[in-house]
């Protein structure tokens, strides 16, 4: 019957497999990272209509005397800087 299910509503095998509705830690509220991380703040990406990404920005800890106390402008001016940026993907795991 497992299979006969999975055919009639495939979400179910999405849901299932993948659990992207599972968000672990328990109640920790990830667009706010500053709450667990130094020197990070939540972004969001629009690549393409009906699709937003989020993504954190997290300062090396070489500017992280610099970026305390900054606003949103500050971190999305340092990414310009010319410096290296690093994409970390963490696959569909429903956190960050």
């Amino acid at each position: 019957s497992v299979p006969f299910l999975i055919r009639l509503f495939p979400t179910i095998l999405t849901k299932f497999v993948f659990l992207n509705f599972v968000a672990f830690p328990f109640f920790v509220d990830l667009r706010q990272p500053a709450l667990l991380l130094n020197n990070t703040i939540s972004l969001y990406l629009t690549t393409e209509p009906g699709v937003t990404v989020g993504i954190w920005h997290m300062v090396p800890g070489s500017r992280g005397a610099e970026a305390r106390g900054k606003e949103q402008s500050w971190y999305e001016e340092a990414l310009a800087d010319g410096h290296p940026v690093i994409i970390y993907l963490h696959g569909n795991g429903g956190t960050r």
